[in-house]
């Protein structure tokens, strides 16, 4: 019998088709093979389980970081894009291994050559990672290069001004080329800073080499600190360039200055022996000095005396002054010193018959009476005696200084001085002869009034009245007399003017009212 036999009514229902195929047994080879395609940047181990949206992320987070990373520059890649990479890809290869661990690959049952494929593709990140490194490494050259020119540009414009205009910039470039030697010691550019240094001190140091010596010290003095800083073996034998170059600047300089009469001399010498107490230069000083005292010692009998012993006791003064600093030439110098001041004292005589020639009667009597007192066993005492007095009359009769005084003495005319006084009075008289004497004051004599001395037949030194007195024995010609009270300096000096002729006998009579008169 045919049928159903189940009954008319019974029916049979078919279970449903899966969606996607059933997840292939777990493979760890499979795993790795996605795992390492996935770590080459380009996301092939999504394409062989088919996960075609996760490989699109794989290539725009490559190409991204190419964007950020390419051309190559000095800087490089950005720490952040880098590290940001590296998890990313780190991500998709952890990821990749668990989607590869039952999902069936699309290139079937070739798991193995997956593998080895994923293996090799992994030279593209790593080859692509040593050109950028190269490229990044040569950015960083051209880089180091500009600096470096940048530097050299600076010092090249530094030529075109004064060193105290151009320190800063030759700073910089130091700093630049003390960077590159230290920091980059193995770069192109600290291969060449070598020889820049070499341009560099001679461009500092350029003053030298045109023979500005003092506009050379300062300049040489920077270059000595450079070794401070910069390491020894980029300098080489520019370590010692600057020494004898400086030596002879503060030696030229100063001889300049000395020979110019300028002060500063004193302290370039004193920095030579200082600094360099050994070198030729140094060793050039007191023979230097010796020579500026000999020339002010020959200018004493020039046409300038006082403006010589004005110079020889500024350089006494100047020398002991650097012979304290100088303790290997301070003997030298000493003896320097002492011809100068005592060449200084013996010129006062010369400065003081100038002073007089020159109808200056003050100065040359100060100047006279300070050679007196420094000059205790010269032979031009007794003259400068003399020209003193006689410059203290041509003070208050000028007419006396149009000759200096002589040496001479006595004569044949007699002339009596008395002092009508009671103060004692020095008198002073110059002529044909010169000289002074003082006279006690009359104690029996009073000082006149000025009323006195207005009254008709008014006459001092009456006959018949015993004075203090003095005579002295003159030659013919004019005679210039000047009284003063003895040690008052405040007072005003008479004065007379006597011409004396043979045959008559003269008399000087002194004596004071308000102010110091005299008569004859």
């Amino acid at each position: 019998m045919s049928g159903n036999p189940y009954g008319p009514y019974q029916q049979f229902n078919v279970p449903p088709m899966p969606s996607s195929p059933p997840p292939a047994p777990p493979d760890g080879l499979r795993a790795a093979a996605v795992a390492i395609l996935n770590l080459s940047g380009l996301g092939l181990g999504y394409a062989l389980v088919r996960r075609w949206a996760l490989m699109a992320a794989c290539w725009v987070a490559t190409i991204v970081l190419l964007l950020v990373a390419l051309p190559a520059d000095a800087d490089g890649v950005p720490g952040v894009a880098l590290a940001g990479y590296a998890v990313f890809l780190l991500l998709a290869a952890v990821h990749g291994a668990v989607a590869g661990l039952r999902t069936r690959l699309s290139w079937s049952g070739r798991a193995p050559l997956a593998l080895l494929l994923g293996v090799l593709l992994l030279a593209v990140p790593a080859g692509a990672a040593v050109g950028y490194g190269n490229a990044h490494d040569e950015a960083v050259e051209r880089s180091l290069l500009d600096r470096l020119e940048r530097a050299d540009h600076l010092v090249t414009a530094g030529s075109r001004h004064t060193f105290a205009e151009a320190r800063s910039d030759y700073g910089t470039a130091l700093d630049v080329y003390r960077d590159l030697a230290v920091e980059h010691s193995g770069s192109r550019a600290a291969e060449q800073v070598p020889d820049r240094m070499k341009t560099y001190y001679e461009t500092v140091g350029a003053a030298y080499g045109h023979k500005d010596y003092c506009a050379a010290i300062d300049p040489l003095k920077y270059l000595r600190t450079v070794p401070r800083t910069m390491p020894r073996k980029q300098l080489g034998s520019l370590t010692r360039w600057p020494d004898d170059r400086l030596a002879t600047s503060l030696y030229e300089c100063g001889s300049s200055s000395l020979a110019n009469g300028e002060a500063d001399w004193v302290t370039k010498f004193g920095d030579l022996l200082d600094t360099f107490p050994q070198s030729g230069p140094a060793g050039e000083v007191v023979p230097a000095v010796d020579s500026a005292v000999k020339r002010a010692e020959k200018a004493v009998g020039g046409g300038e005396p006082c403006a010589a012993v004005e110079q020889l006791r500024n350089l006494n003064t100047r020398i002991t002054e650097l012979s304290g600093t100088a303790p290997d030439a301070a003997g030298d110098l000493g003896k320097a010193a002492g011809r100068a001041d005592r060449s200084g004292d013996a010129g006062e005589y010369a400065c003081g018959v100038d002073q007089y020639k020159d109808g200056d009667f003050a100065a040359a009597q100060k100047t006279m009476d300070q050679f007196l007192a420094d000059n205790k066993h010269s032979g031009n005492r007794d003259r400068a005696k003399k020209t003193s007095i006689a410059a203290e009359v041509a003070q208050t009769l000028p007419a006396a200084g149009k000759k200096l005084p002589t040496t001479a003495s006595g004569g044949s005319i007699s002339v009596t001085v008395k002092n009508d006084s009671p103060d004692d009075v020095t008198v002073l008289y110059t002529g044909p002869v010169t000289g002074s004497f003082t006279l006690k004051g009359c104690g029996s004599c009073r000082t006149y009034t000025l009323a006195d001395t207005l009254l008709v037949g008014f006459k001092p030194c009456r006959s018949g009245k015993n004075y203090p007195q003095r005579t002295i024995s003159l030659p013919v010609g004019t005679t210039y007399f000047v009284h003063k009270p003895h040690g008052d300096s405040t007072a005003t000096p008479g004065s007379d003017t006597a011409k004396l002729r043979s045959g008559y006998i003269y008399t000087e009579c002194a004596y004071t009212t308000q102010t110091l008169g005299s008569g004859y």
